[in-house]
């Protein structure tokens, strides 16, 4: 049994939020693997059970809202004594990266994430992996939850949908091959470091401060 776990709130007044993006990808792998199944309701959550590949697969939306969304992970992980490190993949949305950026990890902090940090609380342990979808950063003079809470716009929910596409793809990835093999393959690479301009240089003749004198060969500009 493998569990995968898309974070966010429920009801209708959150559908299509930012903070919801996990249970996108969710809704995603269930048209495609259990199209038409009735969700049902347990561990403090609504779930479709669907075969992906060889394995029996859990697809589960909390039904807590996001900052109790442990109480249902821990549940069902006790329930179907899985192994939260191999077993269990966490989806999210994440306002450090940029939007539709993908980014999995084996394990690691919540980032200030209150869905993370809970399932944390709840497990005893930040070792499991989590799949964070990028949503963009707050605009400076927004409140972040409300940003969050706010629904995507239209140029958004445009631009997120193959990335949305993408994750469910990464989700699958890591039920067939594990974490690493979806992080080799998923990942969106960090954008290189802009390279510096090169530094100034004085021509031959010329006289300045810290410039060579008349006669000398200015040496090639350099980077750092």
């Amino acid at each position: 049994m493998k569990l995968l776990v898309g974070l966010g709130n429920p009801g209708s007044k959150y559908e299509k939020t930012r903070h919801n993006a996990g249970f996108l990808v969710i809704d995603r792998l269930a048209r495609r693997h259990a199209p038409g199944a009735i969700a049902k309701a347990k561990f403090d959550a609504s779930f479709v059970e669907a075969p992906i590949g060889a394995e029996r697969c859990l697809l589960l939306k909390p039904a807590t809202y996001m900052n109790r969304s442990g109480q249902a992970v821990a549940q069902a992980v006790g329930f179907y004594k899985v192994n939260p490190q191999t077993d269990v993949l966490v989806i999210v949305d994440d306002v450090a990266l940029p939007l539709g950026h993908l980014r999995i990890r084996p394990c690691g902090s919540a980032g200030g994430h209150n869905g993370l940090g809970d399932i944390e609380r709840a497990l005893s342990s930040d070792a499991y992996p989590r799949l964070r979808i990028g949503i963009d950063a707050r605009p400076s003079l927004m409140d972040q939850a409300d940003y969050v809470l706010g629904q995507f716009t239209p140029e958004q929910e445009a631009a997120l949908a193959p990335a949305l596409d993408k994750a469910a793809d990464a989700a699958e990835c890591f039920i067939a091959q594990g974490v690493h093999a979806a992080m080799n393959k998923f990942n969106t690479p960090s954008s290189p470091p802009k390279p510096k301009p090169p530094r100034p240089t004085v021509g031959p003749g010329a006289q300045g401060p810290g410039g060579p004198s008349s006669g000398d060969t200015p040496k090639p500009p350099t980077q750092n």
